[in-house]
């Protein structure tokens, strides 16, 4: 067993010398709305147009937010010619006049399919008929594919060779299409997942509607949860490919079936939603919210729509921020930023207000003398040598850092 492991891990290792060519998608981390936590089996035509509405109509779409994804549960089956349909009660217009209405608003669409027969849902899958699906995904117009691993086989290699395989069929059809490899991070899709054509991999279980959860190992992450499984996986991210760790619960407060799981988990508090956006932005991570946004609370409004730190997140540059301190209650990041400028996010994982103090140089390796401005305060540091400050439990700090005497 632990010999075909390695040999499994050379032969994946041995493909990534051979990196196809892509075209330019997601040079920063994709940003939209996903139909799944919230919507579930009730996707349907009618909610995707009142989704692309709201998107533009609330300026979430001129934030950067394109990409709208169906995901589970649209598959109506398969027509004589092998060819995927939607379910025509749901989807009576069929989807390529879904993409044209969503295309129109200067939107993308983003669709949802399986490596295995069947999908999580238990509808039809795309297991060996990956170059057929392709191809209707992008006579469609889809510019997006979430392909998930339910159903499939648990080994990594497995996992590569049919992520491969639809990356490859994407890759034939010229469409630029981004493709999101959801396979929860158990087979270490960062080490092979750009190799498979990936432009994202998941690297955990799907995100609850809670700060954290006893039930880590069976799949019910919490926020915190999530941020801890990150550390160390910031060198496989950069323009092109990156670290997903799932959809932004922010702003759902316990509503949805798959994030709640049924009620169980009763949402979060507004400040532990904004240390979830910010750290995603800190992550380079997709931003993929799943909320109601016909219907937005004001205060989560401000929090998506963040402008700073949706500017960290989509920096040129692609870094994920590393994790610096982790000790005490304490996790502290460090992210550079092109115009030689470093993001520094400081959250306090205690149940207490706490107060802070971390050396720049000591602590962050950053050396010289430097500005800092807190972005939710708006507090200044001037030529400081450190990051100080009081935090309340789950909250978090973002400090923008320029060389001291620069213009800002």
């Amino acid at each position: 067993m632990i010999l075909k492991k390695i040999a499994g891990t050379f032969c994946i290792s041995f493909f990534t010398l051979f990196v196809q060519s892509q075209p330019s998608v997601a040079l920063t981390p994709p940003m939209g709305w996903n139909s799944w936590n919230l919507f579930e089996e009730e996707v349907s035509d009618k909610l995707i147009r009142q989704i692309a509405d709201a998107l533009v109509v609330s300026g979430m779409a001129n934030a950067g937010y394109q990409y709208i994804v169906i995901d589970d549960f649209w598959v109506g089956g398969r027509n004589a010619n092998n060819e995927l349909f939607p379910d025509l009660a749901r989807f009576p217009n069929g989807m390529k006049a879904l993409a044209d209405y969503v295309h129109a608003k200067g939107l993308k669409l983003g669709i949802y399919s399986d490596a295995a027969s069947l999908t999580c849902g238990g509808v039809t899958g795309s297991y060996n008929f990956e170059e057929h699906d392709a191809t209707t995904f992008a006579k469609w117009g889809i510019d997006y594919l979430k392909y998930d691993y339910c159903n499939a086989p648990d080994d990594m290699v497995s996992a590569f060779t049919r992520y491969k395989k639809m990356g490859d069929a994407l890759h034939k059809t010229n469409r630029a299409i981004v493709y999101s490899i959801c396979e929860w991070g158990q087979r270490e899709p960062w080490l092979w997942a750009r190799a498979a054509g990936g432009n994202l991999w998941r690297t955990t279980w799907d995100m609850r509607d809670t700060w954290q959860s006893d039930k880590y190992d069976n799949g019910h992450n919490g926020i915190l949860n999530t941020i801890e499984k990150q550390k160390g996986l910031e060198k496989y991210a950069g323009p092109g490919g990156f670290n997903d760790p799932d959809l932004l619960v922010t702003g759902l407060f316990g509503k949805g079936k798959s994030s709640s799981l049924n009620g169980r988990f009763n949402g979060c508090s507004l400040t532990e939603y904004r240390t979830q956006f910010a750290i995603w932005c800190m992550l380079a991570s997709p931003l993929m919210v799943n909320l109601d946004v016909r219907n937005m609370d004001t205060a989560v409004k401000a929090i998506l729509l963040n402008k700073e730190l949706i500017a960290i997140d989509q920096d040129a540059l692609g870094n994920q921020a590393a994790a610096m301190v982790d000790a005490n209650g304490w996790l502290v990041y460090k992210k550079e930023l092109s115009g030689d400028r470093f993001a520094i996010c400081i959250l306090n994982r205690s149940n207490a207000t706490a107060a802070y103090s971390f050396n720049l140089e000591t602590a962050l390796k950053i050396y010289g003398q430097w500005t800092a401005r807190e972005i939710f305060s708006n507090r200044q540091l001037r030529a400081s040598k450190a990051v100080t400050g009081e935090l309340a439990a789950h909250d978090c700090a973002i400090f923008m850092l320029s060389k001291a005497g620069t213009k800002k």
